[in-house]
């Protein structure tokens, strides 16, 4: 397979891949999803997480069947990825993507439980050390000796429990030289500066002689200003001097002097040349001998280097999808064969929701069971729309292994989700445009859950209503789920007896002239749309007198008398 062969990966793309990695280790990357190899390559943060989603989950992605259920995947892994503890954790998490394999949804969920478990366990400062840990390793750029750093760190703050078993038994006190003989050996063939005092000493005389030797006409010039009269006085003060300038001793300079110089700069040059080659092969000797003591170090515990080092990355995702579930109180779904059910659900995307419980098809909650079709209806700014990104939400979370945000939730298998929010274009375009988005995947083999928002709002009511009598009837004939937000549900033909009709209702206004809604749908009833509470609210907050009179004609098109009822109950409440 060919770095071409892979979704989004073009000519540019790959030549750049391959300039930058070669061939075989950039396959290797996208395999093995590393986002921070591919962006160091050059490849854009964004287009490197899309081509991965699609390597590591083809078929995964492919649940994702329209545009608007694209934008709630996104916006969920984002969402979960702003818990990270780590770039690259950040990263693998914006590249999970549906899972297809049951196996596979309740490993990852084993998994992001078992890691929330193990924060919640944490204290306060035990919470501040783990994420210090991360970020020092962040900071170090991943190297070796940080994830061992970074594994230490975790094994201090006290962690245990499954996510964390990769690091039980290792020998924490030779692990910690092991780090400092990893840092000292990170420069490659040389030893880093500090590992060795002995190394560190006689750099510095190598560098002092080194320095000598490069204005060595400038040293000849100092020393006859002492007033030497003869070459003896002369090599007395060269050695003088050199020893003082490079801390050596004086018979490790004179060794060094040359015997047959034929006049002051030939022994000036050819004595510091000596030196310097006398001090380097010493230099030379000591680090290998350093080298090999600190490499026989890592030997020793080379299995728990390697052990820390794999697992940092992986303990890193899974804490930090650990994180995202605490922050959010997820719990386990139960994965079943079908249906779509939640009790006391919330919106990831509001800040205090009133939890909700609905469900269709065949499940044991609260909400009716066995209905393959609900039909929606209900109140402005009622929250349906929300209801229905919920339960995006619900079974997109559950399809990637991850917990969801309810007390209890039983989600089924989907091959397809159809997620269409309300887009207000009336033209023969967006109609055209929606049928063909929606119902493709509805007519496919497989299980297909359908999510739509006021379909009426692309044509005109007469007609909307048809098409969606007729797409309640496609859902149940595709033994397909369906949850349909509509205002027409008076319009709506008998609907098939696998449908049923749930309405949400205002309740009238606060005293601040907010509109007040039971989000919880009733079941099996009509909701209304309650026009007189929103026409109440423009007559009490009329600017001037004759915008009050206009607002005033519309209550007594809507039934004064409600809206009346609505202003005294507001006045009341004040």
């Amino acid at each position: 397979m060919g770095l071409q062969d892979f979704w989004g990966v073009g000519p540019k793309t790959a030549e750049r891949l391959r300039e930058s990695l070669g061939e075989a280790e950039a396959i290797d990357a996208i395999e093995s999803a590393d986002v921070r190899l591919l962006v160091d390559a050059g490849v854009t943060r964004g287009r490197a997480t899309r081509i991965l989603r699609r390597a590591q989950g083809q078929a995964g992605m492919d649940l994702l069947a329209t545009r608007d259920v694209r934008k709630v995947y996104d916006e969920l892994v984002t969402r979960a990825a702003s818990h990270a503890l780590t770039a690259h954790a950040a990263d693998r998490i914006r590249v999970l993507t549906p899972l297809t394999d049951r196996g596979e949804q309740e490993a990852r969920l084993d998994e992001a439980l078992a890691a929330r478990d193990a924060w919640r366990a944490l204290d306060d400062d035990g919470r501040e050390r783990v994420v210090d840990a991360f970020a020092a390793y962040d900071e170090a750029a991943a190297t070796r000796p940080a994830a061992v750093r970074a594994a230490l760190a975790l094994r201090a703050a006290g962690l245990d429990g499954e996510t964390f078993a990769a690091l039980d038994g290792v020998d924490e006190d030779r692990l910690a030289e092991a780090a400092d003989a990893l840092e000292a050996l990170e420069g490659g063939d040389d030893v880093a500066a500090g590992a060795d005092g002995e190394l560190d000493r006689l750099r510095t005389q190598l560098a002092a002689a080194e320095e000598l030797e490069g204005s060595a006409f400038d040293l000849i010039d100092r020393i006859r200003e002492r007033g030497v009269r003869d070459l003896s006085e002369f090599q007395n003060a060269f050695v003088e001097h050199v020893a003082a300038e490079t801390d050596l001793p004086r018979g490790t300079v004179t060794a060094a002097t040359a015997d047959d110089a034929v006049d002051a700069a030939d022994f000036v040059s050819t004595s510091l040349r000596a030196l310097v080659s006398d001090l380097r092969d010493q230099v030379d000797e000591r680090e290998a001998a350093v080298s090999a003591e600190l490499a026989e170090t890592v030997d020793a515990v080379r299995e728990d280097v390697e052990r820390a080092v794999s697992a940092v990355d992986d303990i890193a995702v899974a804490l930090s999808l650990g994180r995202f579930a605490d922050a959010n109180d997820l719990t386990r779904p139960s994965l079943v064969e079908d249906g779509l059910a939640v009790d006391q659900a919330r919106n990831l995307a509001l800040s205090d929701p009133q939890p909700v419980s609905y469900g269709i098809g065949s499940h044991s909650l609260s909400a009716p069971s066995s209905d393959r079709v609900a039909v929606l209806t209900g109140a402005n700014s009622g929250g349906k729309t929300t209801l229905l990104e919920t339960l995006c939400q619900v079974a997109l979370l559950a399809s990637m292994g991850l917990p969801v945000p309810a007390e209890r939730a039983e989600v089924g298998r989907f091959d397809a989700v159809v997620f269409h929010r309300r887009h207000a274009s009336f033209n023969a375009g967006v109609l055209e445009s929606t049928l063909k988005a929606i119902v493709p995947p509805l007519s496919r083999d497989g299980r297909t859950l359908m999510l739509v928002d006021e379909f009426e709002a692309i044509t005109e009511p007469g007609r909307a209503a048809d098409l969606l009598n007729g797409l309640v009837s496609l859902t149940v004939d595709r033994e397909a789920l369906g949850v349909y937000v509509t205002h027409l549900a008076d319009d709506l033909s008998p609907l098939p007896a696998e449908a049923r009709i749930d309405g949400i209702f205002a309740e009238g206004l606060t005293a601040d002239l907010e509109l007040e809604v039971d989000y919880q749908p009733r079941f099996g009833e009509i909701g209304t749309s309650t026009p007189e509470f929103i026409v109440s609210r423009l007559v009490a907050n009329a600017r001037d007198r004759t915008e009050r009179q206009g607002f005033e004609a519309l209550a007594a098109a809507v039934g004064e008398e409600a809206v009346q009822q609505t202003l005294s109950d507001v006045r009341w409440s004040n």
